[in-house]
């Protein structure tokens, strides 16, 4: 918790801060990455750079955390802290990192405030940033030990075994790993970072949902290709997709993510829009492998059923499950509505809901946002719904 000392500081604060904490976070990483262009070479993603979402990320996770520990002192919001340390995790890094982020973070404060940083404000952030630094390398810490994994042997070299065109702009790739020996086993809904070796000479990271349960011997993940977007973003989802085929070799970190589906009997309702059907084909495909018998529901929404991704392995997963259902949603239908089929935007007043189940969502964050509302307005308890953001979360780093 907050010293006695900074607490009544950042109290006063934080509304300033707050309020100039996105134009911190853009100096913030310009200042570093000049100081230090190495830390874009297999860490950061210079796709969500040149967006901004990197940028509106930290920002928002700085300013919730600072505003938890002012309104509920000793008492840390793990949900954030967890997102953001499985994140690190698969990307390797390393706990020194956090003092040139500390650094770099600490001056692009007092370059956007002046004066206003006094000694003792900038002590109070510096506290702040402390507490949530160490929280975070403490949990890594636990995580690496956990996978009997270091920063550097997260990494890993994969073989293409199968490409596989879902639709469009997605594609499938089945690997196998190089070296022999057991994997680490991926729980269902994780995903893996790859690291692609891009034109430049620069190393890339992306994360991919895993959408096939473990083997044991071989990993499946699918590639939405981004484009008619500015560089870098989309470079690398089209370098995959253009360049990386059977028995091309890809690095692979071992797989993370905190939004897994849990191990019980109630029924589990998955709501997924575009490409966020990737994790819950994983899930699926783990009650299958798992055998189980729980009710499973699975809502989708897509522009036609030419662009619902996976949907061949999908609809062949559920069959196999003794309970299970789809409902979708195409915004440009080809046929007629169906009881199971429907034109237009996810609308869950035509859906009738199991009692006392799981809820899992993913796609873009509207989509995600108005689900999880008409949810909540329907009785269902927000501790039952979990959701997967693809990219920087700027859900969850908003401070309320």
């Amino acid at each position: 918790m907050l010293s006695d000392t900074s607490r009544p500081v950042i109290e006063a604060t934080l509304p300033v801060v707050g309020e100039n904490i996105g134009e911190i976070a853009k100096r913030f990483y310009s200042h570093m990455f000049a100081e230090k262009p190495e830390l874009l070479d297999g860490l950061f993603n210079r796709g969500n750079q040149a967006e901004g979402r990197q940028q509106q990320a930290l920002a928002g996770s700085v300013a919730a955390f600072a505003t938890f520990l002012v309104n509920k002192p000793g008492v840390l919001p793990d949900h954030l802290l967890a997102r953001i340390s499985h994140k690190h995790v698969s990307l390797g890094l390393r706990p020194e990192q956090y003092k040139i982020v500390h650094d770099h973070l600490m001056w692009a404060i007092g370059d956007v405030l002046g004066d206003a940083v006094t000694p003792e404000v900038g002590a109070a952030w510096d506290e702040v940033y402390w507490l949530m630094a160490n929280a975070l390398i403490n949990q890594e810490r636990a995580m690496y030990t956990a996978a009997d994994l270091t920063p550097e042997s997260v990494w890993s070299t994969w073989r293409v075994t199968e490409k596989i065109q879902e639709t469009t702009d997605v594609v499938t790739f089945v690997v196998e790993p190089l070296t022999a020996g057991r994997m680490k086993p991926a729980l269902p809904g994780q995903y893996v970072s790859l690291k692609a070796l891009m034109p430049d000479g620069v190393h890339q990271p992306r994360q991919y949902s895993l959408t096939r349960a473990d083997d044991g011997e071989r990993r499946q993940f699918s590639v939405k290709r981004v484009h008619g977007r500015p560089t870098p973003d989309g470079e690398v989802s089209n370098l995959l997709h253009a360049s990386v085929n059977v028995n091309d070799e890809v690095v692979l970190s071992a797989p993370f993510g905190e939004v897994v589906l849990t191990d019980t009997d109630r029924p589990v309702v998955f709501a997924s829009a575009g490409i966020g059907i990737t994790p819950m084909a994983g899930m699926i495909s783990h009650l299958v492998q798992s055998a189980a018998t729980r009710p499973v529901t699975l809502l989708h929404a897509d522009k036609s059923e030419q662009t619902f991704a996976l949907r061949d392995q999908v609809r062949a997963d559920l069959a196999k499950l003794p309970d299970a259902s789809l409902t979708t949603w195409f915004s440009q239908p080809a046929g007629q509505e169906s009881a199971n089929q429907f034109s237009g935007f996810m609308d869950l007043a035509a859906i009738e809901l199991p009692a006392d189940a799981d809820y899992y969502l993913c796609g873009p964050l509207g989509f995600m946002q108005a689900i999880r509302s008409a949810l909540i307005a329907r009785g269902v308890p927000a501790q039952d719904i979990q959701y997967e953001v693809f990219g920087p979360d700027l859900w969850l780093a908003a401070p309320q």
